[in-house]
């Protein structure tokens, strides 16, 4: 009898073992193995070899190539330069913040492929290219409705990743390179090579590693190395004024004391036509008051709620959704009917 009993408690537990095993899996994150698989010979035939005319552009820690997998899927292969140091760290932390992100204004990483010489990772490819090449080509042009709906798409990629992933995801380096857009115009943000992920209730950290971009590093961020989602809502106002102003914050008419902020702050509100891209003065279909009204409440939004030097004084990016979602209900009630 006393044999049964023993034999009934030893069934018992290893059931309540395997039910916690398999709870534990069930919630567990995807990792990159549930990702397809490929191998460096496919990329090599996808990319004709790495070949310069497959190039798409050269970046912080490696270079960007179309390529096409042999199933006919076309892809972007980020393919790390592992003579710089910080090229590995780069591939991990972009394989950290992306592996379980699943968001419409992300860019998707579809697989990594890792060897001792050799690490890539495979992603969306977006084939209307970067933000900055539309700003900045004399071939392209972006109209100020356009430009409202990227930085919608921008602003909701950030709000997911600051408050509504189960860990907060610091891009830590937003730029207009950074942000790619896909065949229907529809803005991805990309690169998570710095980013950084808050654990638990964290609000901050402290990063021993290099700062983004200058021109788009929160004053904090360069001189203390604390991250926290206010240094991508920094990131994000300069890049709302670069968006309608069509000036790069390192552009050579900021020298010494200058800079974007103060190029905008000294002219928003009474002159804000004046350093606004003029290519958005152009449109004679627009009504003149009403553009004035959105670049006026874009630039404020940039300049007095996402720039401010003190991290304290920024809003956070679930606000900035509201603010933009209301300019273009405003921007749209008002264009005539076709």
């Amino acid at each position: 009898m006393l044999l049964l009993v023993a034999c009934f408690s030893v069934l018992l537990v290893l059931l309540a073992r395997r039910r916690r095993k398999k709870t534990t899996a069930s919630t567990d994150p995807p990792s990159l193995n549930d990702h397809r698989l490929i191998s460096h010979h496919e990329l090599i035939r996808a990319t004709d070899d790495f070949s310069e005319a497959n190039l798409l552009g050269r970046g912080s820690f490696g270079s960007v190539f179309r390529g096409r997998l042999d199933d006919g899927l076309d892809v972007a292969v980020k393919v790390l330069n592992l003579e710089m140091e910080a090229a590995s760290r780069s591939f991990d932390a972009e394989c950290r913040a992306l592996r379980v992100v699943r968001h419409r204004n992300l860019i998707k990483i579809i697989s990594t492929c890792s060897t001792l010489d050799f690490k890539a990772l495979v992603l969306q490819y977006m084939p209307n290219g970067s933000l900055e090449r539309w700003l900045y080509s004399h071939n392209y042009c972006l109209s100020l409705l356009q430009r409202i709906n990227i930085m919608l798409d921008v602003a909701s990629a950030l709000d997911y990743l600051h408050h509504h992933h189960p860990q907060v995801v610091l891009h830590c380096d937003l730029k207009p390179s950074n942000v790619l857009l896909d065949e229907d115009m529809n803005a991805h943000v990309g690169d998570f090579g710095i980013a950084k992920l808050l654990l638990g209730d964290s609000k901050s950290m402290v990063s021993a590693s290099t700062p983004g971009t200058i021109g788009y590093i929160a004053p904090e961020y360069g001189s203390t190395g604390r991250v926290s989602r206010s240094v991508d809502v920094y990131s994000y106002g300069i890049l709302l004024l670069e968006i309608i102003t069509r000036k790069k914050p390192t552009d050579a008419m900021f020298e010494g004391e200058s800079s974007l902020r103060k190029w905008v702050c000294e002219a928003h509100p009474t002159a804000v036509l004046d350093i606004v891209d003029n290519n958005l003065l152009k449109d004679e279909h627009v009504d003149p008051i009403t553009r004035h009204q959105c670049l006026s409440a874009s630039l404020e939004l940039g300049l007095l709620l996402c720039s401010k030097d003190s991290p304290k004084d920024r809003i956070l990016m679930k606000d900035v959704l509201p603010r933009l979602q209301k300019i273009k209900k405003n921007y749209l009630s008002k264009q005539p009917r076709a």
